[in-house]
């Protein structure tokens, strides 16, 4: 298992917009259980040598069960999406009504199943969930200093994984990372009609 120490001292580190929501806040109910649920999944992935980075958590996917690219409906999916364990993944589940699931992660997830053992990790460049003013279950476009503000966490993880190949999921992403000089294989974010190119562009790159 990587050692994480250091990605979560500066994920917990990275300021928040009053229209942003840090999600893996263990101070609160719902953080610390995102926070056990990203434990479990990057000791789940802890082989990983590819990392999918992507621009921001969505409301209906890593808002949700604290896990990128995770919605409600993988996380409870039989057999578990990321183990195979016919028993599920071993996630815990958040309370209360949540969206069941998200475009995205379904997109995404969908095309893993076919990618192969490592599965690559995934992370968000800019950490924190930002929603449009007064409505957290909204999606807004991360401002350029919260991508700046969260690249130290994202170059942290890919330092602790000894990560060899980055995979930009949409252009946001891949130009993040080249402003940290991470060169990164782009792809086709899914959503907004981008599902079709988003799993050709990452079935290429799987292994073998």
């Amino acid at each position: 298992m990587p050692d994480l120490a250091r990605f979560f001292e500066l994920l917990d580190a990275v300021p928040v917009a009053p229209d942003a929501e840090a999600l893996w806040d263990p101070g609160t109910p719902e953080g610390a259980l995102r926070r056990a649920n990203l434990r479990h999944y990057l000791h789940l992935v802890a082989d990983a040598d590819t990392a999918l980075i992507a621009e921001a958590p969505g409301h209906r996917g890593a808002t949700v069960t604290g896990v990128p690219f995770l919605s409600l409906r993988e996380l409870n999916a039989r057999p578990g999406p990321i183990t195979g364990d016919p028993e599920g993944d071993g996630f815990a589940l958040p309370a209360g009504p949540a969206p069941a699931w998200e475009a995205s992660s379904a997109v995404v997830w969908a095309a893993l199943a076919r990618w192969g053992r490592p599965l690559p990790v995934s992370w968000p460049v800019a950490p924190h969930h930002p929603f449009r003013a007064g409505d957290r279950s909204t999606n807004r476009t991360p401002r350029p200093a919260e991508v700046r503000e969260g690249l130290p966490v994202t170059l942290e993880l890919l330092a602790a994984f000894r990560i060899r190949r980055v995979v930009a999921v949409g252009r946001k992403a891949e130009a993040a990372l080249a402003a940290a000089g991470v060169t990164a294989v782009p792809v086709r974010h899914p959503a907004q009609g981008g599902a079709a190119r988003f799993t050709a562009g990452l079935l290429r790159l799987a292994p073998g």
